[in-house]
């Protein structure tokens, strides 16, 4: 199926389309209803992909099926202090994978996957991380990504 889609990346342009899966995706990962406002939520989203797409800051996917939207994809790009293991200190975040629940298993996340992991390592990113979704993780596991152990969270 990944063969016969159309992927490609995100202009200023697809912004609609970018906030609107961005919705669907975060109603699924923290399981709200379709009540729930997101108004706000909406608005933040479409301002960071106004920015984040202009500056490169963000690079995202979209996939087509004969023109209908089944998948996308994300990766924020953003600077920490260089360590020893990260001597540039860049690092990006893969967010936002989607796909259709009808396209699901055809390898339309993996080969999106895999075109964000590229345009990271193009900008000379070698930390890429990511959150999984219990349905998404055997997805990134399969990719290569590993469960992290060092890293904490304050809440």
């Amino acid at each position: 199926m990944k063969e016969k889609c159309e992927y490609r990346r995100a202009t200023p342009g697809d912004i609609d389309e970018l906030v609107r899966t961005r919705i669907t995706v975060l109603r699924a990962a923290n399981k709200l209803s379709d009540d729930a406002d997101m108004s706000a939520v909406e608005r933040e989203t479409f301002a960071y992909y106004r920015r984040a797409l202009e500056s490169g800051e963000h690079i995202a996917y979209l996939v087509y099926d004969s023109g209908r939207f089944v998948g996308a994809g994300g990766v924020s790009f953003y600077q920490v202090m260089p360590t020893y293991h990260n001597p540039s200190g860049k690092k990006a975040y893969i967010m936002n994978m989607y796909t259709a629940p009808e396209y699901r298993r055809q390898g339309i996340a993996l080969h999106t996957l895999d075109l964000l992991v590229k345009d990271a390592r193009k900008q000379g990113v070698s930390h890429i991380s990511l959150e999984a979704t219990d349905m998404g993780r055997p997805l990134y596991e399969k990719y290569g990504f590993v469960r992290m152990e060092n890293e904490m969270e304050l809440v």
